[in-house]
């Protein structure tokens, strides 16, 4: 099992950039495919970006591409998003979630594959 605690979430105008973190409890990070997701009240939670175990494998959601920048540092047991060009509709709360995966090289995009979630961080991005 593992635990996942968001941070680096806040306020910043359009344009901006803001870096997430998300640090995971456990000596088995290396063992969890990562993701980041967003919520907005009133909408399903939106895929933002995945990497592999590894971090050799990443992919973004088209919104989202050439702009944000997911990597991982295994030796701390940590995620990261890196967050440029922000714009008024990149504001929501910011989920970390981890798959259990044996591969080594998928990553996964949808939600419901993910086991494990963070109690996310709020960006607001103000035009």
């Amino acid at each position: 099992q593992v635990q996942l605690a968001e941070s680096g979430g806040g306020l910043v105008q359009a344009g901006g950039s803001l870096r997430l973190s998300c640090a995971a409890s456990g000596r088995t990070f290396n063992t969890y495919a990562m993701g980041w997701f967003r919520q907005t009240p009133g909408k399903e939670r939106e895929f933002v970006a995945a990497i592999s175990r590894s971090g050799g494998n990443t992919f973004y959601a088209d919104s989202v591409k050439g702009r944000f920048t997911i990597s991982r540092d295994n030796a701390v047991n940590t995620l990261y998003l890196q967050m440029n060009s922000l714009k008024p509709e990149d504001t929501a709360v910011y989920l970390c979630a981890a798959k259990t995966d044996y591969s080594g090289n998928y990553y996964y995009i949808r939600s419901y594959e993910y086991n494990y979630w963070g109690q996310g961080t709020q960006v607001t991005v103000s035009s």
